[in-house]
């Protein structure tokens, strides 16, 4: 009889801890459902942003014809110019993610759930590659030749913030030619390095739109599993 209600006990044990663990995964997937969901609308800001910046820069090759036909003719430069200077990303909402990490959170998980939270922060972790590289290389370059060509009483009153690139009245108006000299090899360059600009946030908004896609797939399919709403 001692040993029946010992091992009873023992089970009961054994019961009470795997609920516990199964109320605390079931938790940190409801975490990272809220997670996904404040991700997905801050991707679609930045999709919007990009699609703006990318609808802007291909009014260059037009641009490009205007100015090299006269050195002075440069007002279709402003908005490029408002439109390459600057850059938004996307940074995960990691509440949960860290919590996974640091408490040891992922062996509560059954393999299924766990997989897919890692797949959808590798896929992050490749576009933080991307931008951090190829994207913010291709930024500088057309930042660093703007600088050699510039008129700085011209471009410095059109230096704007982020958030300001959304007034495109003002983006768009120059106070006089913007090329402080007359070199037509260095303009050339800069219009090349704008058409790599242009390639890398296609490219940019193609990777962060990969991760809404996942991050979008990843509610559905906890909502469906999970249950929740």
């Amino acid at each position: 009889m001692l040993f029946l209600a010992v091992f009873c006990g023992f089970l009961a044990e054994n019961f009470r801890e795997h609920q516990i663990e199964k109320d605390r995964a079931k938790q940190y997937i409801v975490s990272l459902y809220e997670d996904l969901k404040n991700d997905t609308t801050r991707i679609n800001q930045l999709i919007g942003y990009d699609d703006k910046k990318i609808e802007a820069l291909s009014n260059m090759y037009t641009c490009y014809d205007t100015v090299m036909k006269n050195l002075e003719s440069t007002a279709c430069m402003g908005i490029l110019v408002i439109h390459s200077r600057s850059n938004k990303g996307f940074v995960l909402t990691d509440r949960t993610l860290r919590q996974l990490a640091n408490a040891g959170g992922y062996r509560l998980l059954n393999k299924d759930d766990a997989d897919s939270i890692i797949g959808y922060e590798n896929m992050y972790k490749g576009y933080l590659d991307f931008q951090s590289t190829v994207f913010q290389q291709s930024q500088d370059n057309v930042r660093n030749t703007l600088n050699q060509i510039a008129d700085f009483r011209v471009i410095a009153p059109h230096q704007l913030t982020t958030a300001s690139m959304a007034n495109d009245t003002t983006s768009s108006l120059l106070s006089g030619p913007l090329l402080f000299i007359e070199d037509k090899i260095l303009l050339n360059k800069w219009f090349n390095e704008l058409s790599i600009y242009l390639r890398t946030t296609n490219g940019q908004r193609n990777s962060v739109l990969q991760l809404k896609n996942k991050a979008v797939s990843l509610i559905q399919y906890y909502k469906n599993k999970h249950h929740l709403e």
